[in-house]
């Protein structure tokens, strides 16, 4: 079993930044997809960004291009998700995700391992 473990969640006002950290542990899943969804009240979860074992390979979702940049050290087992010019509406629970494939559900990927989340608000 695969553990995730997020960090760096917080309140800032628009325009600011925040980096969340995402640890794995644990042993015997497959990991060949690691990302980041978000989930506001009311609404669905959604895949923010992710990317694939080779580092290249990566997904974003179209409200949050050129904004966020997701990253990974393998060495640390580690997950990034560098937010800048954060707006009100990325105010979520955000939660690290990993998968043996595509996690993006909305495209009928499947996450095998979720981690618990870390609150983001943003104030305008």
């Amino acid at each position: 079993q695969i553990q995730l473990v997020e960090s760096g969640g917080g309140s800032v006002q628009a325009g600011g930044s925040l980096r969340l950290s995402c640890t794995a542990s644990g042993n015997g899943g497959d990991t060949s997809c690691v990302g980041w969804f978000r989930q506001s009240p009311g609404k669905e979860r959604e895949a923010v960004a992710y990317v694939y074992r080779d580092g290249i390979s990566t997904y974003y979702a179209d409200s949050v291009k050129g904004r966020f940049t997701i990253s990974k050290d393998n060495a640390k087992k580690t997950l990034y998700l560098q937010m800048n010019n954060l707006k009100p509406e990325d105010t979520a629970m955000y939660y690290c995700a990993a998968g043996s494939a595509g996690i993006n559900m909305a495209l009928g990927g499947r996450v095998d391992f979720w981690g618990q989340g870390t609150q983001v608000t943003v104030s305008s």
